[in-house]
């Protein structure tokens, strides 16, 4: 009797267990990295003296703007199943070109239309090979990344190209609206516009079922190789508008710009959440993690901890961080 009368319980308390695990690995991971990211913040508010200020919030938020760009485009490519390592090499050829083109005269505006469209021409040629020719993306923007940073050197011969200081350019990446700069006011808008069609549109639905199960997507009728294209014109005219900022706020163009940038999108990106194996993707998360990984390269600045000695600690946090999500979350393998 007693065998009879324990059955039914756990089949009343099952849906309830099952719905709280779903909600945990949907929001879980999300909850993780901002705890992780107020704990960072903490540490380093404690070992350094002006972490808090508001100047430094506000060099974080400037300086955190061309990777949350791109981040924001890239949470795309990876719920799609792909990848992009060229974002760095990208931005590294637009910056290069915007200082040729504004050294030969043309206007800036014109110079940052066609920067923006050649940006996302780098993103269609790749797009091409991996959405209709099949080619892994990984080999596809591996093969990129070498060769768009080649042709930015080739460009440049491996000097760094002046811009003008009194163009009206350099405001792109040194102005100012209301006490706020103009890069996190950039990249804010982005962030908006990623989270509304990521969230709240067809096309972003078609890109979490990509990377969930391309052929069910195909069979219902969606024409799945023109989304994944589109996802990757999206990110490459994203990593133009990022080396448009770069440049701007530098003064110059150079080759050697955006060296390992696809490395800390990439960390950002799953380290909000978004799985590597495709079919999972957040905004949110997205977000937090670029944020954790600027805090943790300022903190590291600001603790004077040795430039040698930063990028070891830096990769060491972050996989930490991954792990724990990987582990606690299961993340790298959970469809929405």
């Amino acid at each position: 009797m007693s065998a009879a009368t324990d059955q039914p319980a756990p089949a009343r308390s099952g849906p309830q267990h099952s719905a709280l695990r779903r909600a945990i690995r949907e929001n879980g991971a999300v909850a993780s990295i901002a705890f992780f990211l107020l704990v960072v913040a903490v540490v380093f508010s404690l070992v350094t003296d002006n972490f808090l200020s508001q100047p430094n919030f506000l060099n974080i938020v400037r300086q955190i703007a061309p990777l949350m760009i791109v981040a924001v485009t890239m949470t795309f490519v990876i719920t799609t199943g792909g990848i992009d390592l060229s974002v760095g090499s990208t931005l590294a050829l637009i910056n290069a070109l915007a200082a040729i083109a504004l050294g030969a005269g043309i206007p800036w505006p014109v110079v940052v239309v066609l920067l923006l469209v050649a940006g996302a021409a780098v993103g269609a040629f790749q797009g091409y090979f991996i959405a209709y020719e099949n080619i892994p993306p990984f080999i596809v923007t591996l093969a990129g990344l070498s060769m768009i940073r080649g042709l930015a050197l080739l460009l440049t011969k491996g000097y760094s190209i002046p811009i003008d200081p009194a163009s009206p350019f350099n405001e792109i990446g040194r102005g100012w609206v209301l006490g706020v700069p103009l890069p996190a006011i950039i990249a804010v808008v982005v962030l908006i516009l990623g989270y509304l069609a990521f969230n709240e549109t067809t096309f972003g639905r078609y890109v979490t079922g990509i990377g969930a199960n391309a052929e069910a997507v195909r069979r219902a009728g969606v024409n799945t190789r023109r989304v994944v294209f589109s996802v990757y014109i999206v990110n490459g005219a994203a990593a133009a508008l990022a080396g448009i900022i770069i440049a701007a706020r530098l003064g110059s163009g150079s080759s050697n710009a955006g060296a390992g940038f696809e490395l800390d999108v990439i960390a950002a990106v799953v380290l909000g959440g978004t799985s590597l194996f495709g079919g999972r993707g957040t905004m949110t998360g997205t977000l937090l993690g670029g944020l954790t990984v600027a805090v943790i390269g300022n903190g590291l600045i600001l603790a004077h901890v040795s430039p040698f000695l930063a990028p070891i600690v830096t990769g060491a946090i972050i996989l930490v961080a991954i792990w724990l999500n990987f582990r606690l979350f299961r993340t790298g393998r959970t469809n929405r």
